[in-house]
């Protein structure tokens, strides 16, 4: 592949939709490469925003203003880091011949939990747990008696598991409706899910260049309010689970079809694996990849974009533990302590213009056997303070 220079008439242009810390990633690894970087949110001074080589602040689920930018700057390929984007934008933009990452067809099944759910359940065949549709109350208080209890609620559209709530008896449906209502996105219908009696879940990074499909070792993780507080790769799992979740992860990715890096969440049971979701980005768990392998997942996403080999290192166990806000700030100060900088951890401050309670605003990095570092991280996360 020949590589040119930034800002140049013949320079190689990736955009992005959405800026935050992992998209920020991405484009420190796109400016390894000598590509021109615009980054594109909703807000000023989004993470990446700080390091591209241009920004741009839209309304990104206005789909004229989005498609005025993209035709302005003419992008060799678009990257959606995020799920509120305007899919009419991206299916006008392909049809132009934009290229999108993956495609416009997988950004919009994946946005959307019931298209992604009955793809996969309905139309691939993958295993699932029991699942409704909901567009009322009433509604949910129904799937929730014929589901039964406990069971998981979430609207179609929301990201980063806001309005994710767990009803354990009819109790909660009033509090998990107003949950649902306050989620970002389109809260409009929702799924309602049979709590699936799993032992753990994996995030499995699945990688496509056109060429080949690479997956790193599954992720482990720990969620609080439908969003990632630690995790560790690699998750220990039987040999048969594991060729289970990479059948599967192929499958679910070969059926979007596209290049790039995909993070494919799977509930396992024994040897039994259920598919949950999929992101096709990079994943907020394989943040742990910034320290177990040679190349992270930000790394390869780019690789696969860009059709390259997908090959790489791994170095060996690891843990990661995200710093979530305790106040609402807007010039946020994040207090980490020296311990969290040694020879085998350090902590990634993502620079958000703004802070307010549950925002991620950093994440400790942990190198070791996997129980030693997932609980130095705990340790050092607790050592993280803002204001």
């Amino acid at each position: 592949m020949r590589f040119s220079a930034p800002l140049k008439s013949n320079s190689k242009k990736i955009m992005l939709l959405g800026s935050g810390e992992l998209g920020k990633e991405v484009v420190i690894e796109a400016q390894r490469l000598g590509l021109e970087t615009i980054a594109v949110d909703k807000y000023e001074n989004a993470p990446a925003h700080q390091v591209a080589h241009r920004s741009h602040v839209v309304d990104m689920q206005n789909k004229d203003a989005l498609l005025e930018i993209i035709y302005r700057e003419k992008p060799d390929y678009i990257l959606p880091e995020i799920e509120a984007i305007s899919i009419d934008a991206l299916f006008e933009a392909e049809d132009k011949g934009y290229n999108v990452i993956p495609n416009a067809n997988a950004v919009s099944k994946t946005m959307n939990r019931k298209n992604i759910r009955t793809f996969a359940a309905e139309v691939l065949g993958l295993q699932t747990g029991p699942y409704k549709f909901v567009t009322t109350k009433e509604g949910l208080l129904e799937a929730t008696r014929e589901l039964g209890f406990p069971c998981v609620i979430k609207p179609v559209m929301s990201s980063s598991g806001h309005g994710q709530s767990i009803a354990r008896s009819e109790d909660d449906i009033d509090a998990s409706w107003e949950e649902a209502k306050e989620a970002r996105g389109d809260a409009s219908e929702l799924i309602v899910e049979a709590f699936v009696d799993f032992d753990y879940e994996i995030t499995m990074l699945t990688a496509r260049n056109g060429k080949e499909t690479l997956f790193c070792e599954p992720i482990g993780h720990e969620q609080r309010d439908g969003d990632y507080v630690f995790s560790w790769q690699p998750m220990q799992m039987s040999d048969i689970a594991k060729q289970k979740s990479q059948e599967m992860a192929k499958a679910i990715t070969d059926g979007l079809g596209g290049q790039g890096l995909f993070g494919v969440e799977l509930f396992i049971k024994g040897d039994e694996v259920y598919f949950s979701e999929v992101s096709p980005r990079p994943h907020d768990t394989g943040m742990v990849t910034l320290i177990t392998q040679s190349q992270s997942e930000f790394a390869l996403h780019l690789r696969a974009v860009l059709g390259l080999p997908l090959g790489f290192t791994f170095y060996g166990d690891g843990a990661s533990a995200a710093f979530k806000s305790e106040v609402h700030n807007y010039s946020p100060v994040v207090d980490v302590d020296d311990s969290l900088f040694s020879e085998n951890s350090y902590v990634r401050i993502f620079g958000k213009p703004e802070a307010h309670k549950g925002r991620r605003l950093a994440v400790a990095l942990v190198f070791d056997k996997v129980e030693k570092a997932l609980e130095k991280s705990r340790e050092l996360i607790a050592k993280v303070r803002d204001s």
